[in-house]
């Protein structure tokens, strides 16, 4: 190599290595706002939104910085929380479930949110397009259209002489209609009576339980809501279910682990995990319309055969082989 070219390379290299480490110092923070509703279960979903987030390359003070808020679920409060975190401007907001995106959307029209848990979107006026939402959001739905269906078919297997079930959902759940009616719309293709049973606060809970135990041949199905699955309303609905002998499914895991009969849903952390990749889309330049809203992929079948048992029930070996845990 000539002298000439020596000094060039050497005189480059000095100088690059101050320049990369000036952009390392200077790279600009981004923001990113979360809005949640409070509970337990949902603080170990943004446990593994953000352990994903973290494996795309986001570190916490270095390349990004969270405003983090929770929501009780009232429209009060989600009301107050989404105008907050909108007032800060962050670059993306991430966002679960129904009642505190649409909170935030009637705060904002111009930052892009991502959303998960949340119940047929266009039916919500979440988006107007599943393929290519034209407004500022997009993110993953938790309600698959034959989920409804999937509940009540195994039930009717666990409890084979069912002809009535109670779908129980907190009042304050926006996307109770849409689950009520295809409640509706699954339950005679299986010779099931449907039963609405909408709940304002835990005070209700008993009452309910108790009169559809009246009627012979009942089951209950909870959907699970920031109410419902609150812990001691969760314990609530699995002892009473268990006191008046009552058949129940749950759509999230967690009521079966804590005694419940049946539990089969969405893998909400699984949904977390996929929208932290979102997020990381547009904080590199995509835009919400460039991301279809995804239906749920991954779903989540535990059986309590103890609680069978005490309930008299013989769950049907075929079925506990198409669960994913089955607890002795």
């Amino acid at each position: 190599m000539r002298r000439r070219e020596f000094i060039t390379l050497l005189g480059g290299a000095t100088l690059t290595q101050p320049i990369a480490a000036f952009a390392q110092q200077t790279e600009r923070i981004r923001t990113v706002g979360i809005l949640l509703g409070d509970n337990l279960e949902m603080r170990r979903q943004l446990d593994a939104f953000m352990k994903s987030f973290n494996e795309l390359g986001w570190i916490d003070g270095r390349n990004v910085r969270f405003d983090i808020r929770l929501s009780d679920g009232t429209p009060e409060k989600n009301a107050t929380q989404a105008r907050g975190l909108v007032r800060e401007q962050p670059d993306v907001i991430f966002a679960a479930p129904s009642n505190v995106v649409i909170a935030l959307q009637k705060e904002t029209h111009s930052i892009p949110i991502i959303f998960a848990n949340v119940s047929e979107p266009i039916a919500q006026g979440v988006v107007d397009n599943l393929a290519r939402p034209t407004g500022n959001l997009t993110g993953f739905s938790n309600l698959e259209q034959s989920l409804m269906g999937k509940w009540l078919q195994i039930l009717k297997e666990a409890a084979p002489g069912l002809t009535r079930a109670a779908l129980m959902i907190a009042t304050s759940n926006s996307a109770s209609p849409i689950w009520y009616r295809m409640f509706r719309d699954a339950a005679p293709a299986l010779a099931i009576e449907p039963i609405e049973v909408p709940i304002k606060d835990r005070s209700e809970v008993e009452g309910a339980i108790k009169s559809i135990a009246a009627q012979p041949h009942s089951a209950l199905v909870v959907a699970g809501d920031l109410v419902l699955s609150d812990p001691p309303v969760r314990r609530l609905i699995i002892d009473l279910a268990a006191t008046y002998r009552l058949p129940a499914l749950y759509g999230e895991v967690m009521y079966a682990h804590d005694g419940g009969l049946i539990a089969y849903g969405v893998d909400r952390a699984d949904q977390f995990q996929r929208a932290a990749t979102y997020v990381d889309r547009i904080l590199k330049g995509e835009k919400p319309s460039d991301l279809p809203v995804q239906q749920p992929t991954k779903f989540e079948f535990v059986i309590n055969l103890k609680t069978a048992k005490a309930l008299g029930l013989s769950v049907p070996l075929t079925l506990q082989m198409t669960a994913d845990e089955v607890i002795e």
